[in-house]
């Protein structure tokens, strides 16, 4: 079976202020309904929620990896990819998988609902 690390922002660090009517709590409902899709669906995920501060959720990663690892496919949420204020971040986080799981594969959602879809295209 796919080992799967599902690693996206953790909603108390996302810039909501661009969004209407989307709050912390919202989004943190968002993000474990589709983290509850995956285990519904059997997947072997693990989530890794990080902060922006890049030295932070460097060592957050690494833990994960150290802890819960070796994963075969990381899933990159889209606020860590997407917004350019994270591109260093994420730029960052793509190197340490790289280096600290080799032959690691990459899915990309568009959205806590899309996660699955995203996984579904490389498992």
């Amino acid at each position: 079976m796919t080992k799967i690390l599902t690693l996206g922002l953790h909603p108390s660090a996302i810039d909501l202020s661009d969004h209407p009517g989307l709050d912390e709590a919202t989004m943190a409902t968002r993000i474990e309904q589709g983290e509850a899709a995956l285990r519904a669906a059997g997947l072997d995920t693990v989530p890794c929620l990080i902060s922006t501060d890049q030295d932070a959720a460097e060592k957050a990663v690494r833990e994960r990896l150290s802890f819960d690892g070796p994963f075969d496919l990381a899933m990159i949420g889209a606020g860590l990819r997407a917004l350019p204020e994270h591109t260093v971040l994420f730029e960052r986080l793509i190197n340490l998988l790289v280096t600290a799981e080799p032959g690691i594969r990459f899915c990309f959602n568009t959205s806590p609902e899309t996660t699955i879809d995203a996984i579904r295209r490389w498992t």
